[in-house]
């Protein structure tokens, strides 16, 4: 086992962990309910972590997150065709389906 993310969020590190099941890994959550624990132990210890059961796993699960990682430093882009605003993570308009320039 491998630990391939930790963060602060519970919320942010279940999506990863999300993703990264999607694309096939099995994960395992650790310190998923130590965050009562902080002042007792160190706040870094208590975030929860991500860990690929399988070693061979874990460069697989490390493009996967900095894939998504990509994804979420991308700038919003306009449409060409109709004026509009687009999340960075749409590669159509949602709003006329005209494909990103």
């Amino acid at each position: 086992m491998k630990m391939v993310y930790s963060n602060e969020s519970l919320f942010l590190v279940n999506n990863i962990k999300n993703i990264i099941e999607a694309a096939g890994i099995v994960t395992f959550l650790k310190n998923e309910f130590t965050q009562g624990a902080v002042g007792e132990v160190s706040v870094f210890d208590c975030w929860p972590e991500i860990w690929v059961l399988e070693n061979s796993d874990y460069e697989k699960a490390l493009v996967v997150i900095a894939n998504v990682q990509k994804l979420l430093s991308m700038d919003d882009w306009i449409c060409n065709k109709c004026g509009e605003k687009n999340h960075a993570s749409f590669e159509v308009c949602w709003q006329c389906q005209h494909e990103q320039a």
